[in-house]
């Protein structure tokens, strides 16, 4: 708390809100991270907006963060096997797909029944609810009388309160079960939001006890025997497009399934590569990119965005999906112009506190439970961001150069224009010529860059800095958003006026910045921000690279941020960290403070290979595929900030997502970071840059300018060939 000499609080973002806000309206207190009672091998699937999270042996025990929810709400709240009133051993578990998982487990010591002498597989599927298959098989010498028993509960809890502080909505909960043991429902409603859970078994429970299926099972040796489950989900946005798919069914690119996912998974670009892992990460990504797919309804269109990544973010982001959407636009378009247009029909067209909205302003967060449809929390959508809506102008250009489609551009010309009058009017409030924040709303992010921890963004001595608060890659999106925007007036927008003075504004904003941001001390670097003061925030920090990514650095400052993103403060061997080891707050396992955050690497080593530093963007690229290695084969939210020779592997992170959308895109962005493509006035251009190790890769069916390309390189060797 920071507080002024008249004795008021200033506001800070830990403190974004100073004046006493009404108690009892929503949850409040710390977030809960991955607890105890889930332990370290936890185990998610997924499917679009759906999740199911369990335990190690595929328990939800009651109490934890565990279940499966959908669209930020929790259908199930407990979900235990029990066989002869004892819980199984765990013999082994992990996930089989993004969208499904298996659990091998058997008996334990029972009375008259030693451990081991009964096998279980639980088979568990997400997709259009959710799916799962228990059989269990008899490997006694004579015949086994026992009951398998599953307690199953339904909190319908908001994701938020999942994530703080429960409230019991049992007295309002009705609970019904049919009686041939077939089906469980349990019921809730309150002020017009409704929910429902349906259990549903084959064969039908022998009883149920309470909310507990039983069955007796009567085993000879060698017997086998089965039930499936199904769970099927309610969908409550009707622009929402489910999907389905089949129990087991592997996905692979190129082949697999008739229905929309599948397809869609079909007609991704597919790698051959001499390097296995290279091959390996990248089959890894896209089918975790196609597990937090959705399909939506926009403006009487079907159109393709990512959720955000497993557990919490199963929902649109505003900035997370625009930066993956970009990272994968080697993958296709269709991505950009999903999130395009689905961002556009949420633009804000008016001032509203509670929601940090702005007329012209992109939304940052879109939620669908209890709490946010009864106006509790201001998710719908919310807009704390200030960095989105330079980000889909950003997006809007490069998919305009990969597509050329004048089309979408004529349809999106007015929110193009709003999203311009945003950045000069209320993007920079104060007219000091750069995009600060500060929440107006009184459950408002106190953050609202893309460091959004309460203590994301601090000085180089720890001090959390005053409200609002310029960060320095927020002025880069914006240089870049001008540029860019500037190429579309002089282009399909016949804006000749508006070009000039937009590359006008974006020249004085750079030299503005340099002289403002640039700081001396450490060997030079550029400060994390400006404060409410207009005081430098002097933490070094990984945001630096970005700054080379959005093209606001000065060629003769790039080589000393290339030496400083690389030196051993922050290159951990791994990846850069988001914060420097000289830095008081330095923590590796700090969210924001220390850690190593693929989606951040993809873009400092894309600006690194944009300035001419090949090597040092080589080198982040092979640290981070090694990393991916460790994690089978799957870069995670982030991973925690020790050096390299602390361990021979690098340290998960706790608390990280896994998957999440732009981790999991990182890897796109990476090969194209190697190839060096970029599209130039309706072409390709190859530059590439290929560590020995990788030696030849091959990417087939990418798309550009409405045709079908093959790219082939091999370390500084390529070329492209027109395939359909």
């Amino acid at each position: 708390m920071r507080v002024t000499t008249t004795g008021r609080r200033r506001p800070t973002p830990a403190d974004p809100s100073p004046e006493p806000v009404p108690g009892g309206q929503a949850p409040s207190g710390t977030d809960r991270d991955l607890p105890p009672e889930l332990g370290p091998n936890a185990i998610g699937v997924l499917d679009g907006l759906s999740f199911m999270l369990s335990d190690a042996v595929g328990d939800v025990p009651p109490g934890s963060i565990g279940g499966l929810v959908h669209e930020d709400t929790r259908f199930l709240s407990r979900w235990q096997l029990l066989l002869g009133g004892v819980r199984p051993l765990l013999l082994g578990s992990s996930s089989v797909d993004p969208f499904s998982a298996a659990f091998f487990l058997a008996n334990a010591e029972l009375p008259e029944l030693p451990a081991n002498r009964i096998g279980i597989r639980r088979q568990r599927f997400v997709g259009e609810g959710m799916f799962e298959r228990i059989a269990v098989q008899c490997f006694a010498d004579e015949r086994v009388p026992i009951e398998l028993r599953l307690a199953v509960d339904a909190d319908f809890a908001d994701l938020f309160e999942i994530k703080e502080q429960l409230r019991d909505r049992s007295g309002q909960i009705v609970r019904q079960h049919v009686a041939d043991g077939s089906q469980l429902c349990f019921g809730y409603e309150n002020e017009g939001f409704t929910a429902r859970t349906q259990v549903l078994a084959i064969p039908p429970a022998t009883r149920i006890e309470g909310d507990d299926l039983v069955w007796d099972l009567d085993l000879h040796p060698g017997e086998s025997w089965q039930v499936e489950l199904h769970v099927p989900l309610r969908y409550v946005n009707i622009d929402v497009v489910p999907t389905r798919r089949e129990f087991g069914e592997v996905f692979e690119v190129g082949g697999g399934g008739n229905d929309s996912t599948s397809r869609w998974r079909a007609s991704r670009p597919d790698v051959h590569a001499d390097s296995d892992l290279l091959c390996d990460v990248y089959h890894q990504s896209v089918a975790d990119l196609v597990s937090m797919r959705v399909e939506k309804e926009v403006s009487g269109q079907r159109v393709v965005i990512t959720a955000a990544g497993l557990p919490w973010f199963l929902t649109v982001f505003g900035r997370d999906s625009l930066i993956t959407a970009y990272q994968a636009m080697i993958g296709g378009p269709e991505l950009a112009r999903g999130t395009l247009l689905t961002l556009a029909a949420h633009q804000a067209t008016e001032l509203d506190d509670f929601t940090d909205r702005e007329p012209g302003k992109m939304m940052h967060e879109y939620r669908s439970g209890e709490l946010t449809r009864l106006g509790v929390k201001p998710h719908n959508p919310y807009f704390g961001a200030s960095d989105t809506t330079q980000l889909w102008l950003v997006l809007l250009s490069e998919y305009w150069r990969w597509t050329g489609d004048d089309q979408l551009l004529h349809d999106v010309r007015d929110n193009a224009y709003a999203a311009l009058r945003w950045i000069d009017e209320y993007g920079d409030s104060d007219g000091d010529g750069y995009v600060e924040y500060a929440t107006r709303s009184s459950q408002g992010l106190g953050n609202q860059c893309w460091r959004d921890s309460w203590n994301g963004v601090q000085s180089a001595d720890g001090t959390i800095p005053v409200l609002p608060i310029a960060t320095c890659e927020i002025q880069g999106y914006t240089y870049d958003a001008k540029l860019r925007m500037a190429e579309l007036a002089d282009g399909p927008y016949a804006d000749p006026e508006l070009a000039r003075r937009l590359r006008a504004e974006a020249a004085e904003l750079a030299d503005r910045f340099d002289r403002d941001f640039w700081l001396d001390d450490r060997g030079g670097y550029y400060a994390l921000g400006l404060d409410g003061d207009k005081q430098p925030i002097d933490a070094m920090t990984s945001n630096m690279g970005h700054l080379l990514w959005s093209g606001i650095v000065p060629a003769e400052r790039a080589a000393i941020l290339a030496r400083q993103l690389m030196s051993d403060q922050l290159f951990s061997g791994w990846g850069v960290r988001t914060l420097s080891t000289g830095d008081r707050g330095y923590n590796p396992i700090g969210y924001h403070l220390g850690t190593v955050w693929p989606h951040d690497n993809s873009l400092i080593a894309h600006g690194l290979a944009r300035y001419g530093f090949r090597a040092e963007a080589n080198r982040i690229i092979e640290a981070m595929m090694e990393a991916a290695r460790y994690s089978d084969n799957r870069l995670p939210e982030a991973y925690s900030g020790y050096d390299r020779s602390f361990g021979r592997v690098p340290v998960p992170y706790p608390t990280a997502c896994n998957p999440q959308a732009w981790a999991s895109a990182a890897p796109l962005l990476f090969l194209r970071t190697m190839f060096g493509l970029e599209a130039r006035d309706g072409r390709f251009v190859l530059d590439p840059d290929v560590p020995e190790r990788f030696g030849r890769i091959q990417l087939s069916r990418v798309q550009g300018f409405g045709q079908c390309w093959e790219i082939e390189v091999n370390r500084r060797q390529g070329h492209l060939r027109l395939v359909a």
